[in-house]
């Protein structure tokens, strides 16, 4: 699929909201998500269904040219498919219309996208973890996530609402006044919409191209250099010889105690076991659920104190370096994993280039061998 391009002066920008939907509303959600879920088992299972074919005749010594051909996995090919089995498929049979077409779609989409990332995984094409073969989504473990795209995608002129193809104008949790007025003084539009269900709560995520001005950063002239840690989040030392010292504020240590004792209430109920069959208790789900929310807490601590970091870096300085970090090696040290990962290296990496962008600075990614430490910083021998 070809990768969408802004206009020029114009990004690419998500905002996400929380919703605050009525108990129709929600089951709604619910039902277009699973929707979204049966579409990409279907896919699934019609394209490796031919795999499993091919596989059986070539065991008899069937010829090459005699074997089941094999099923496209392009999305128009599964969405020319699956528009002819819905109606015949005893799954689908007197409830996929109670749905938006956008629902089916998305796990189409998401099924299309599974055995491409396979393909060129096996054929060496694709960077990164080797990426498995699709396997079924099942209902209690797959993320409630649905994608619209077309249709009547709005935000309200409230503020308050937002308006969504067969759902409705769902009611938000906060006023989004300020995508509001970019929409009216047409410095944004949307692009898609995506619902999603995390930790108890429903949100909905824009995908909008908004116009983005530069921003003038306090001194452009002046670069600074940017090690990270653990003791200290950042310290930064800029071309005028300063130093500051950013603390690590360490929100997941700070809820350690909490998550322990929660998490061994959470043992003592009777949990899900998917070898006997066995469901949860209403108690385990009220514990998990508990303890899913302190997690939620920590996650939207440890967001907020990054995005003010690389914020202050970004409006303050005009180039940043930053050492290519081998995160993942990182993570392996069974000591320091949990600090590391509750410090969000690669986040703050992410953050500080997408940000500089914005303001059309640099981002300078030091070589992770470089003997920086054994080089003079004033006759550089």
């Amino acid at each position: 699929m070809k990768k969408f391009k802004p206009q020029a002066g114009f990004v690419v920008q998500a905002y996400r909201f929380a919703l605050d939907p009525n108990a129709a509303q929600e089951q709604a959600l619910r039902s277009h998500c699973g929707a979204a879920r049966a579409a990409y088992n279907w896919a699934v299972g019609w394209v490796t269904a031919s795999w499993w074919q091919r596989k059986a005749e070539e065991s008899y010594g069937i010829p090459e040219p005699e074997l089941t051909q094999w099923r496209p996995w392009s999305l128009p090919a599964l969405r020319k498919e699956f528009n002819r089995a819905k109606v015949t498929d005893p799954r689908f049979e007197g409830w996929w219309e109670e749905n938006s077409k956008e629902a089916y779609s998305t796990g189409l989409a998401n099924a299309a996208a599974a055995f491409d990332n396979y393909s060129k995984s096996k054929q060496g094409r694709r960077k990164g973890k080797r990426a498995g073969m699709p396997r079924f989504k099942s209902k209690r473990k797959a993320r409630w996530s649905c994608r619209f795209t077309t249709g009547t995608i709005r935000l309200e002129p409230d503020g308050r609402h937002v308006t969504l193809p067969r759902l409705g104008t769902i009611r938000l949790y906060e006023r989004a006044d300020g995508l509001r007025d970019r929409f009216e003084a047409r410095r944004a539009r949307i692009l898609s919409a995506t619902v999603r269900y995390e930790r108890g709560r429903w949100f909905v995520s824009f995908q909008t191209e908004v116009k983005r001005d530069l921003v003038r950063v306090a001194q452009p002239g002046v670069a600074v250099g940017i090690d990270l840690g653990v003791k200290h989040l950042a310290v930064m030392a800029d071309s005028h010889g300063e130093f500051l010292y950013e603390p690590n504020p360490a929100h997941y240590d700070q809820a350690l105690k909490l998550l322990r004792l929660l998490s061994r209430r959470v043992s003592r109920r009777r949990s899900p076991d998917r070898r006997t069959g066995q469901t949860p208790s209403k108690r385990w789900e009220k514990a998990n659920a508990e303890r899913n929310r302190v997690h939620h807490r920590v996650a939207n601590l440890r967001t907020e104190a990054l995005h003010k970091l690389t914020t202050r870096v970004r409006t303050e300085y005009g180039t940043v370096v930053i050492e290519d970090l081998n995160v993942a090696g990182m993570l392996r040290n069974r000591r320091l994993a949990r600090k590391i990962a509750d410090a969000g290296f690669g986040e703050i990496r992410r953050q500080l280039t997408y940000k500089g962008q914005r303001n059309a600075c640099p981002t300078l990614v030091a070589n992770r061998w470089y003997p920086s430490s054994k080089t003079c910083s004033d006759c550089g021998a």
